[in-house]
């Protein structure tokens, strides 16, 4: 029972277990994902929206009311920003605008639309914890980063896709996906919830979203060459993102707990936002095709996560970093 438990509150192994079941169920493979959801896009898009809506009320009434003013501490907030969008959205952006006009990678590339306009996963608070992260800082910016993203979200998609797409729909989509959960999560922060019963209803809901969005996808028409391609521009935005943060940063030489944050909030996409504007936004074929840069860069980031939390973040290396930076006077926020 113990060993299920820790299975089910592993987002690594929830997220392959679920792309694993995504690609034997598709459509396109073995026929056996439900008929009424393969032809109701409308329905997957509802689908997905309310389930991650009730997921980031859930996720967001766990970030008290304290130190959230942005004036007071502006610095952090800057840098949640620049690194949590600006920076973490520039691969994708970059990789969408060399791609779109390819007649062979074009109609997948819409993808990455969706994939630079989301910001940092609203996890990012729990995990700065149980790695010692900044916390307080983690916890400030994700409140911050996800109103701003309010417009930003928006803004991407207008500069990128906004003679293609309904902006009307796309600015509804945010305010159902974020702004509610924004308001609705301030109202239910006295709430006490089991945190291990919390991180399995989670991540059995991520692992429904993705079986949901990505088991329509369509990969026997994009074939392996269009799947290397945008897993390499997922492994450049979460890998090396992520690892060129972490060099950076300790050259710098910043303590532990601020690199443990920023890593987070530049690598760690929230895919589920991704996947429920894709759902919303597009229509028809394109939802499909759209949808194997974001499955690609799921699986990416099933491994990112499993390497974090086996050797970047370790509890060995934690411990030897945390070590050192007390020997270098280095402040921990933890002390």
């Amino acid at each position: 029972m113990k060993l299920i438990i820790k299975l089910l509150t592993s987002t690594a192994f929830m997220m392959g277990l679920a792309v694993v079941v995504s690609l034997l169920t598709n459509q396109f493979v073995t026929g056996v994902y439900p008929d009424f959801l393969a032809k109701d896009s409308g329905l997957r898009s509802n689908i997905t929206i309310f389930l991650l809506a009730c997921m980031l009320t859930v996720t967001m009434s766990r970030i008290p009311y304290t130190d959230l003013n942005p004036v007071k501490n502006a610095r952090s907030v800057a840098r949640a920003i620049l690194l949590g969008l600006v920076v973490a959205s520039s691969i994708p952006l970059i990789a969408y605008f060399l791609l779109r006009d390819s007649p062979d990678y074009g109609k997948y590339a819409v993808g990455l639309v969706f994939l630079a306009a989301t910001p940092f996963a609203g996890s990012v608070g729990p995990l700065s914890l149980i790695l010692r992260g900044d916390l307080e800082h983690a916890l400030r910016s994700t409140i911050v980063v996800y109103i701003v993203a309010l417009v930003w979200i928006p803004f991407i998609v207008w500069l990128t896709l906004g003679e293609t797409v309904d902006m009307t729909q796309v600015v509804i989509v945010v305010l159902e996906l974020i702004g509610v959960p924004l308001v609705v999560s301030r109202a239910i922060t006295w709430v006490k919830i089991d945190k291990t019963v919390m991180a399995v209803v989670l991540n059995c809901i991520i692992a429904f979203l993705v079986w949901v969005s990505v088991g329509s996808t369509d990969f026997g028409k994009a074939g392996l060459t269009v799947m290397a391609v945008f897993m390499v521009i997922a492994a450049l935005r979460d890998i090396g993102l992520g690892l060129s943060s972490e060099y950076v940063e300790k050259r710098m030489k910043i303590s532990w707990s601020q690199r443990v944050t920023d890593i987070l909030m530049i690598s760690y996409k929230n895919k589920g936002i991704a996947l429920a504007l894709c759902a919303s936004v597009l229509t028809g074929p394109a939802i499909g095709s759209a949808m194997v840069a974001i499955a690609a860069s799921i699986v990416v980031e099933v491994c990112w996560v499993a390497f974090m939390d086996s050797v970047l973040f370790s509890k060995g290396r934690m411990e030897r970093e945390l070590a050192s930076d007390r020997e270098a006077g280095i402040k921990e926020v933890w002390e």
